[in-house]
């Protein structure tokens, strides 16, 4: 049974318009702390590929090596983040996401037969197609030459990135038996809503008191599953994951350089700021103040 979430729940991607609904990403991690992004989630595929890098990309619990080359396709609804582990600059990591209806209508017989027996997959969270396999080279260069055109947006450009993505569910398809599966329990779809119900919080409350009651009671969970939720898939305890979150967002207010710190650290939820300066400091290993040239 596929995952189905609320629209609620599902990160928002503003594609240009609805006519042709994806959107080209390049550079995001060179403006996240670490190199690295929060767990996530939208309704749907994404395809990314790592270009100079090595790169850690999870999906769902899984986390999936992506070297230098190395692309990988991103089933719909599924919880997935990335850190970047090697390499002396932040990877370009060039992604895109996109709706099946790119490729045919929802109710179309080529969206029905061949969109959504992948999209409703929930034994297929991710395909990865590697650099090194030659079987792999056509979709490669599909993925690569989809970046090249909507980077460019040269005439027809719309109608070949149909084409291109069109071809790699041609691929997912016709290989679609024989592609590695990972078979998740009700208990791990179970656990993933769950999740995304209390990051869900986090995300929309961060900046306000949030205790380890309100997690688990945003999820209808008891404190020690909430616990449990949170170390299985991102290792840490809830409340270690809001205070990350509050820091990344804290970092981003930062580089902007508009406010002070005060205004800083109560806008993400730290009510003291040297609390907040300590926080920073073990998270990031420089103070706040040293970060950029934020109003005193």
């Amino acid at each position: 049974m596929p995952i189905i979430l609320d629209h609620q729940l599902r990160e928002h991607i503003p594609h240009n318009s609805i006519e042709f609904p994806i959107t080209y990403f390049h550079d995001e991690l060179f403006s996240l702390p670490d190199w690295a992004g929060p767990l996530h989630w939208h309704p749907d595929f994404e395809i990314a590929t790592a270009e100079c890098g090595v790169l850690d990309y999870q999906v769902g619990g899984q986390h999936i090596i992506l070297e230098a080359g190395d692309s990988i396709f991103v089933n719909g609804n599924m919880l997935h983040g990335i850190k970047q582990l090697s390499g002396d600059v932040p990877d370009p990591m060039p992604n895109i996401v996109f709706s099946g209806a790119l490729i045919a209508s929802e109710t179309s017989t080529i969206y029905q037969k061949y969109i959504q027996p992948i999209a409703g997959c929930d034994s297929l969270p991710f395909v990865v197609f590697r650099h090194s396999d030659s079987y792999h080279s056509e979709i490669n260069c599909l993925i690569k030459d989809t970046y090249k055109q909507l980077a460019e947006k040269k005439a027809c450009y719309e109608l070949a990135v149909q084409r291109n993505i069109s071809c790699i569910f041609d691929f997912i398809s016709r290989n679609f038996v024989d592609l590695p599966k990972a078979e998740a329990t009700r208990i791990q779809i179970n656990n993933q809503i769950r999740l995304q119900k209390m990051l869900t919080y986090i995300y929309e409350n961060y900046a306000e008191p949030v205790t380890l009651e309100d997690l688990a009671k945003a999820a209808d969970i008891s404190r020690s599953e909430a616990g449990r939720c949170f170390h299985t898939y991102m290792g840490c305890s809830p409340i270690e994951a809001l205070i990350q979150y509050r820091l990344q967002m804290a970092h981003r207010l930062l580089s902007e350089g508009t406010q002070t710190l005060q205004q800083i650290s109560y806008a993400c939820g730290f009510h003291s700021v040297n609390y907040f300066s300590r926080q920073f400091k073990k998270r990031f290993g420089y103070a706040p103040s040293q970060s950029c040239d934020v109003g005193k």
